[in-house]
């Protein structure tokens, strides 16, 4: 019995290999009339027809498809197909018919096929986002926007886009978003300098290490994917993007992307050199205590656009006396878009002295740019900044010099 068994099985496994053993060519069984035997044929190739079936003295004889038609699988049929002669309304072609295949037809941009039909994408309403994006052969797949992100659009492709972190901007949450809006900031958080000083000296000595002499149109993009950590939200780049200038984005980038990864250790000790040169620049500054037309000549000396009278006057009365000078030149390096605040303090002492300016201001504000300009902080760029973001960031601000 066993024996038996043992048969039947080797005889079903040799079945299966014979059953599943591929041939190639494919083959056909045809009657051969002059033999009256079932042969196997040969199948013919894509793009081809049957034009003569094989006999026992000669293979099956194939002949290529003529203009307009085709064949697209190896077959035994001795006609070819028919390519479809046009494309329906909105559709465009997208292969060309040849004798392996038909034509292509697919629906325009911001359309797909349903019944024959190319209809419009949906468009997701507010407090609806993009979970799938059209394609031309299925519609738009909305989802309702969870918490914590909104969409206030009418969109077929607008993702929800995460509500708003005001404290990363230094702002206060006066009202909290929902699914249709955004979260809406205002004002300076406690956590910030009540002066309301955005980028200070230090932040733009270091940072100005990432800015390139030339921009690219997507410098901010490639800085963005360089940084370790946790990665600046796109929203947030468009946001930076519209409000400042091309070198003040770098300077905003570089800012949030420190906040938001504050608890590693490599941004831990870049934030720790930072404070620690503040403390610094303090110590040379923070003893200045200069009247109003002082600091009108100080911002008239500097290069450029002028901070106005109005801006001077506010910035006396939201700031103590050591950080008004501070205050004043971040507004002057806003207004001037990418000039440097340390070259423009280097223009500004010369032209100072014609003012009679007090001399311990003029001697901390040079101490101040010897300070910034020192091997210090030259290494603590070296080894901080430009090894943590690798090689990219260096190849492309070298590739733009």
């Amino acid at each position: 019995m066993n024996k038996l068994l043992c048969c039947a099985l080797v005889f079903l496994d040799l079945s299966i290999k014979w059953t599943t053993q591929e041939t190639f060519p494919p083959k056909y069984l045809h009657y051969d009339p002059e033999t009256s035997r079932q042969l196997m044929c040969d199948k013919c190739p894509p793009g081809t027809f049957l034009k003569q079936h094989c006999t026992a003295r000669r293979k099956t004889v194939c002949a290529p498809c003529p203009d307009h038609y085709y064949t697209d699988t190896w077959h035994s049929s001795d006609e070819c197909l028919y390519c479809t002669p046009v494309c329906k309304e909105l559709q465009y072609v997208k292969q060309e018919c040849s004798r392996t295949h038909n034509r292509v037809c697919e629906c325009e941009e911001g359309r797909y096929l349903e019944l024959e039909f190319c209809l419009k994408h949906r468009s997701c309403p507010p407090g609806f986002g993009v979970l799938q994006v059209g394609t031309p052969e299925r519609n738009t797949v909305c989802k309702r926007c969870p918490d914590g992100f909104f969409s206030n659009e009418t969109s077929s492709k607008a993702p929800c886009r995460k509500h708003t972190n005001c404290s990363a901007f230094g702002l206060l949450l006066t009202q909290k978003g929902n699914s249709t809006h955004d979260n809406i900031c205002s004002g300076s958080s406690e956590s910030t300098q009540k002066c309301g000083i955005d980028v200070t000296l230090c932040e733009e000595a270091f940072f100005r290490f990432a800015v390139p002499t030339k921009f690219t149109p997507n410098w901010l993009s490639i800085l963005v994917d360089s940084l370790p950590g946790t990665k600046v939200n796109a929203e947030s780049i468009e946001r930076i993007k519209r409000r400042h200038s091309s070198q003040e984005q770098t300077f905003q980038l570089l800012k949030l992307w420190k906040h938001q990864n504050k608890d590693q250790d490599m941004v831990k000790k870049i934030i720790q050199d930072i404070d620690l040169c503040e403390s610094s620049v303090q110590r040379h500054i923070g003893h200045a205590n200069l009247t109003f037309e002082q600091l009108r000549r100080l911002m008239e000396s500097l290069p450029g656009k002028k901070v106005t009278t109005e801006d001077i006057e506010k910035t006396v009365k939201a700031c103590k006396s050591s950080e008004q000078i501070l205050k004043l030149l971040s507004l002057w390096r806003i207004k001037n878009g990418d000039q440097d605040t340390l070259k423009g303090l280097m223009h500004a002492l010369k032209h100072l002295k014609t003012y009679h300016f007090p001399k311990t201001v003029t001697q901390s504000l040079k101490k101040i740019i010897r300070f910034l300009h020192s091997f210090t902080m030259y290494r603590l760029y070296q080894k901080l900044f430009l090894e943590m973001i690798g090689n990219q960031v260096q190849s492309v601000k070298i590739s733009c010099l």
